[in-house]
């Protein structure tokens, strides 16, 4: 579930800034410089690289063209918040005319490097809880865009899980902690699996590294897995999967990504929005 910032102005502010009214292309081609768009894509090539394609299309659509009229800058923080720092700070060098985000950890970036900067975001689980925004309605200062309402359905999906595994007793949950939206999504599996009578095993990575040994430290722990939807476990989600195929349990993910699965679909591992 989306909601939407801004929605009057949101198309202003992406390619305008305050000044929506100005003609930005005329004026930035007469100063010998296109209007700039700094992209800090929260995963990697892999993940996001169909994401971008849409929204570039799109751009060229409502005139503004790659190389003509306005320029594009990507980058990809590949899962690490500290990666997202380094760019938001580059895009601040740059002095890019708006920066666009995907992801909570990446807008806080954004955030933290700028004030003056409009800042498009994409996917913030809940952009009030960690003060991106004022409200839904009048977000205020330099920042709107799109909201990821997820973590609303971690309750439901506890309770499919359950539907789907019996024998479910022990739920592990895979959550990056340095993500807060992630934070509070976790704390609603946990009350959710504590209406069901189930132990919740905790898996708390921070970087890719950490990965591996939480799956190594998981095993013979657990009935099924939780996997919390964020830049991190989406840029790493093949070697997650790799994992959950390998430990055979049933797990529920955040997000349907097509392609991922493939044939495996038929497999312990099922993709739920």
């Amino acid at each position: 579930m989306a909601s939407h910032i801004g929605r009057r102005k949101f198309l202003a502010t992406l390619l305008g800034g305050a000044a929506a009214a100005w003609p930005l292309a005329a004026s930035a081609q007469q100063a010998g410089k296109l209007p700039a768009v700094g992209v800090l894509a929260s995963g990697s090539s892999l993940s996001h690289s169909r994401w971008i394609a849409i929204f570039v299309q799109r751009l060229s659509e409502l005139g503004w063209i790659e190389g003509r009229t306005v320029a594009i800058e990507v980058r990809w923080a590949e899962g690490r918040s500290e990666r997202a720092a380094e760019i938001a700070a580059e895009f601040v060098r740059l002095k890019v005319d708006v920066i666009v985000t995907t992801g909570t950890p990446t807008t806080l970036a954004a955030k933290q490097a700028t004030a003056v900067i409009p800042i498009v975001f994409l996917g913030v689980g809940d952009p009030i809880a960690v003060k991106l925004v004022a409200s839904l309605a009048r977000p205020g200062g330099n920042i709107t865009g799109l909201s990821n309402q997820n973590k609303d359905l971690a309750g439901k999906r506890v309770e499919l899980l359950r539907e789907v595994v019996p024998g479910l007793r022990r739920l592990a949950t895979l959550f990056n902690v340095g993500n807060p939206v992630a934070v509070m999504e976790m704390g609603d599996v946990q009350a959710a699996a504590g209406r069901l009578d189930l132990t919740v095993v905790p898996l708390e990575i921070r970087r890719a590294e950490d990965i591996a040994p939480a799956f190594e430290a998981l095993k013979n722990r657990a009935d099924a897995l939780y996997v919390q939807g964020d830049l991190l476990t989406i840029a790493n989600r093949i070697a997650i999967n790799t994992w959950v195929l390998g430990a055979r349990l049933p797990t529920t993910y955040a997000f349907t990504i097509r392609g991922l699965l493939g044939s495996v679909g038929g497999g312990r591992a099922w993709w739920w929005r």
